[in-house]
């Protein structure tokens, strides 16, 4: 059985907060709770962020669609930047860059592709246990 929930969001640092909560709400409402769900929240939180930061353009909005296949679950995050994200090196000091590095570690899968008619989407996979 797959089961999908998806939402738009404004391209505004407030709107990642939003996001955490609307997918947290999504979770619970299919029974996911735990590590596992907290871990598909934050990768969320941080592919949202990207989107704002790097794949804001003025009217467009940008998307978070969770695809829950069996305990599979599948995020995918859209903008209207068709940019590839790419990994930063950030050292100690920075207060920016670990986001993609912290998504690869939490997932079992990521990558991304070209988004019709414009943009990208960013999407990660992540295997529910519990």
């Amino acid at each position: 059985m797959t089961t999908t929930w998806k939402m738009l969001f404004t391209p505004y640092a407030k709107s990642v907060r939003l996001v955490r909560a609307q997918v947290t709400k999504a979770l619970a409402g299919w029974g996911c709770c735990g590590d596992a769900a907290a871990d598909v929240v934050l990768i969320c939180s941080e592919l949202a962020t990207n989107a704002v930061q790097h794949g804001y353009v003025p009217g467009r909005l940008f998307m978070v669609r969770l695809t829950l296949r069996g305990r599979v679950c599948v995020i995918e995050v859209s903008d209207a930047i068709r940019v590839p994200p790419r990994r930063l090196a950030a050292g100690a000091e920075d207060e920016r860059g670990r986001g993609l590095r912290l998504v690869a570690e939490l997932a079992d899968g990521m990558g991304h592709h070209d988004r019709e008619p414009l943009g990208k989407t960013v999407w990660a996979r992540v295997t529910l246990r519990g």
